[in-house]
């Protein structure tokens, strides 16, 4: 794997030129593909500026372009411009039960996800190793060009450098994990926090696009994370550990949390407790919606209800302090939405004229939402940058 130097950077012409390269290559990454004359109206670029950089972007590997769409509109017909099927990005997602590695194609469609099962006691050196493995496996006999690897972690990660600060259902604390992962499989490595990476997936493609003021909550078998967006930007913090939604006190006499507090609705609400009253495994949370559908036990129905209030209180703080104008809820938690009462709003006892102009949606990327979420972390520097950032090459005949 050989990994392509970054081109010194030009004047202010050549700024320009990457400025709408990146422009046009996240467009056509985020539609999945758009006619040429539809990329010229999203940018206000001129015709010939938008050929001339597709242009580019073609002879980069970037974007392909297809055959003339069909238009209802008189005259020439526009190519169509679609991402290039070549060129992938890693997801790695170590979890208390499992590790999950993607394989994601520009476009953010999933080719393919593998779920490792693990040990409780699962150590960085076994994500490390075990996540190595499993990359080279999903490679082998492809020709492809890898953005990077993205590995999102249900826990507080420093972005600069992925070092794990703190993931206490880990029992990680201060590991090098985007480093150690980085050297092992020699491709450009990131890391970050799992839930804020979910939120992205859902924000680019999901039940969050196009909304600029928006709450995530989802729930997985490491906890309840989150994220928040608020006026297009998403809300970091003055050390970039911003939204841990999952640690909002939900009951004040409540259990003790393994980040140190009580009564969190992480500790509080949990996928565990759920799957075990329909008498589900850990690795058939895909059946939850059906289990939870078919159950008539009252016992269910109580552990349904007191989650959906737990769960309540924390969603009536977050439209309270971020005033969102939509909350997507997922993992086990948009399964606890959907059997709700038909007369339960969740997040009806906010501020009036908060919840007013507020719409709540589950996830509409399903169990793909944090592979997709985690891909675009590993695309990040390539959609900022296409010209400057180059994919790595792996399969490629040598000569």
């Amino acid at each position: 794997m050989n990994r392509p130097t970054r081109p010194p950077t030009g004047g202010t012409a050549d700024d320009l030129r990457r400025n709408n390269l990146a422009r046009l290559l996240k467009i056509v990454h985020r539609s999945g593909g758009l006619p040429r004359a539809e990329l010229t109206r999203r940018t206000g670029l001129n015709r010939s500026t938008v050929g001339a950089c597709l242009a580019d972007l073609v002879a980069l590997g970037d974007v392909v372009e297809g055959s003339p769409a069909a238009t209802p509109r008189k005259g020439r017909p526009s190519p169509l411009i679609t991402p290039s099927p070549d060129i992938v990005a890693v997801t790695v997602n170590p979890e208390v039960d499992a590790i999950t590695v993607g394989l994601v194609g520009l476009g953010g469609r999933v080719l393919e996800r593998w779920r490792m099962e693990t040990s409780a006691d699962l150590t960085v050196r076994e994500v490390v190793t075990r996540s190595a493995g499993a990359i080279s496996a999903l490679l082998a006999g492809r020709t492809l060009a890898v953005a990077g690897v993205a590995v999102a972690v249900p826990g507080q990660v420093r972005r600069s450098d992925g070092q794990v600060r703190d993931a206490v259902h880990l029992g990680w604390r201060e590991e090098p994990l985007a480093v150690e992962l980085e050297r092992a499989t020699g491709l450009p490595t990131k890391a970050a926090n799992a839930a804020s990476l979910g939120m992205y997936g859902e924000s680019a493609f999901g039940a969050g696009r196009g909304i600029d003021d928006l709450v995530y909550f989802i729930g997985g078998a490491s906890g309840i994370g989150g994220g928040v967006i608020t006026g297009g930007q998403v809300v970091r913090g003055a050390s970039g550990y911003g939204g841990e939604l999952g640690h909002f006190m939900v009951r004040s006499e409540g259990r003790k949390c393994p980040c140190g507090a009580r009564g969190c609705l992480e500790i509080e609400v949990t996928q565990r407790e759920l799957l075990d009253c329909v008498g589900l495994l850990p690795h058939q949370v895909d059946r939850l919606d059906e289990a939870l559908a078919a159950s008539d036990d009252p016992a269910v129905r109580a552990v349904v209800r007191r989650d959906l209030e737990l769960l309540g209180v924390a969603v009536r703080n977050a439209v309270n302090v971020f005033n969102p104008g939509r909350l997507v809820l997922g993992g086990f938690l948009a399964s606890l939405h959907r059997h709700r009462p038909a007369d339960d709003a969740l997040g009806a006892d906010a501020i009036r004229s908060s919840f007013e102009s507020l719409t709540v949606a589950t996830a509409e990327l399903g169990a793909d939402q944090l592979t997709i979420g985690t891909a675009e972390l590993a695309f990040s520097d390539l959609l900022a940058d296409p010209a400057g950032h180059r994919p790595v090459r792996v399969g490629a005949p040598t000569g």
